[in-house]
């Protein structure tokens, strides 16, 4: 190879063998997330575990969010959800949210999605994901609802439980009739009950120290 091409791949931040880059990348996240965390985790981290410039990662991954989904192999962007979220006012998010997940998970894409949920379930990387919808998922909700007296967090956490126990009861354990149920009958039966859970009285406040 000329003495062109070697800087050309210097300057690009590439390595020798650059077909195993990307999978060099993923090896180097995959540590990185499981022992710092997503929040705590940097492009340029992963970038100097892996030994490529960061510019590489971006070039493969774009952003720490697309990075992290290929690390766990989430069959979507999770940016797809979250903006749609985004969008919409406070007092539409439960039936947003439902609508958006579980509208998904009926989708082509579902399949990837109760993979994902059966290795888990077998023993797959359960705090990495975990880490990633509290830093991430969940946080951003949180953010909107937020107010001075509340933070929020129980809320999202009564929100995940929620949404979890109907796309394991609709995908994974097949309970009749939830399964049998239109998008639109699960948009407005869960739906106010996400709401209610996000912004309205749940009746919060600090555990009662139980008896000795």
């Amino acid at each position: 190879m000329s003495t062109a091409d070697d800087a050309r791949r210097a300057r690009s931040g590439r390595r020798p063998g650059s077909s195993g880059t990307r999978d060099a990348i993923l090896t180097a996240a995959r540590v990185r997330f499981a022992q710092a965390g997503f929040d705590k985790t940097s492009i340029r981290a992963v970038a100097a575990d892996a030994g490529v410039d960061p510019a590489l990662v971006h070039h493969y991954f774009g952003t720490k969010q697309r990075l992290f989904a290929a690390v766990v192999q989430l069959p979507i962007d999770p940016e797809v959800v979250l903006a749609q979220v985004d969008a919409v006012p406070l007092d539409r998010l439960g039936e947003t949210i439902v609508r958006t997940v579980v509208g998904l998970w009926d989708s082509p894409v579902g399949a990837g999605a109760v993979a994902l949920v059966r290795s888990l379930v077998a023993g797959g990387d359960v705090s990495l994901v975990r880490d990633f919808l509290l830093s991430v998922v969940l946080e951003r909700v949180r953010r909107r609802i937020a107010t001075e007296s509340d933070d929020g967090r129980a809320r999202v956490a009564l929100a995940a439980s929620q949404m979890v126990g109907v796309v394991v009861t609709r995908k994974i354990v097949n309970l009749q009739p939830v399964t049998e149920m239109s998008l639109d009958q699960v948009v407005a039966a869960v739906g106010p009950t996400l709401q209610r859970y996000l912004t309205g009285d749940i009746g919060a406040g600090p555990p009662e120290p139980r008896e000795p």
